[in-house]
């Protein structure tokens, strides 16, 4: 589906899952999708013009710390917020950014991937979708939380993701749902955030709604522009 914009692939998924999922289950969905809304987290993300806070985590190919002071040091730094290989819109979101390296690349630009999966989940993301960006591993969304974009999954909310076979404790921490902790429930807002050689953001967008993405091209335009 290369040269569709982001948001049109999203809302082809968005269509196909109403034609296949209950509408009981749907309505838990939105209401999920509402209740986060309501609370104004997406007032909160840090906007353009903040300072990005620094972070080191655990990259899922090699193992070792990546630091986004080291990152930095090469060029601008793209970050995309994602919250795991269980969600088809992270995933469609993930491979877009895959097909626009070579631009990013051309434009001196770095890009990384976190979520709050473990290592291993982060690698067999890496693996299925033959990501050749780091994807770096936030245990408890904690740095996350520090762009302003962590929650915890509410507890009435929790039982409909395991009818739905999705287990995010494990994902997330290795948990079964008996011993989950509210640590492994956290997840991020799906964002994008753009950040120059002097720590300042200069894109900045999440949404609350999970099928509702930064559009990559905008990012690379607002790259450009810096560029010149």
């Amino acid at each position: 589906m290369r040269g569709m914009l982001l948001q049109d692939q999203l809302d082809a998924i968005t269509v196909n899952t109403r034609k296949l999922v209950q509408a009981d289950r749907l309505a838990i969905s939105e209401q999920a999708t509402a209740d986060l809304f309501n609370t104004g987290i997406e007032d909160r993300i840090l906007p353009v013009g903040a300072t990005a806070p620094a972070f080191a985590l655990q990259d899922a190919l090699t193992g070792k710390l990546v630091r986004s002071t080291d990152l930095l040091a090469l060029g601008p730094l793209v970050i995309s917020f994602f919250r795991g290989r269980w969600d088809p819109y992270c995933v469609t979101e993930l491979e877009a950014w895959r097909d626009l390296q070579p631009e990013l690349r051309r434009l001196g630009a770095l890009f990384v991937a976190i979520s709050p999966q473990t290592p291993r989940q982060n690698d067999f993301t890496r693996q299925q979708h033959a990501l050749p960006f780091p994807l770096l591993s936030d245990p408890g969304a904690a740095v996350a939380d520090r762009f302003h974009l962590a929650y915890t999954i509410p507890t009435p909310h929790r039982p409909y993701y395991q009818s739905i076979l999705i287990n995010i404790p494990f994902n997330n921490a290795g948990l079964s749902y008996h011993n989950a902790t509210e640590a492994s429930w956290r997840l991020p807002l799906p964002a994008t955030f753009l950040i120059n050689q002097n720590n300042n953001i200069k894109f900045s967008e999440g949404h609350a709604d999970f099928r509702v993405r930064p559009e990559p091209t905008e990012v690379i335009a607002t790259l450009a522009r810096m560029a010149r």
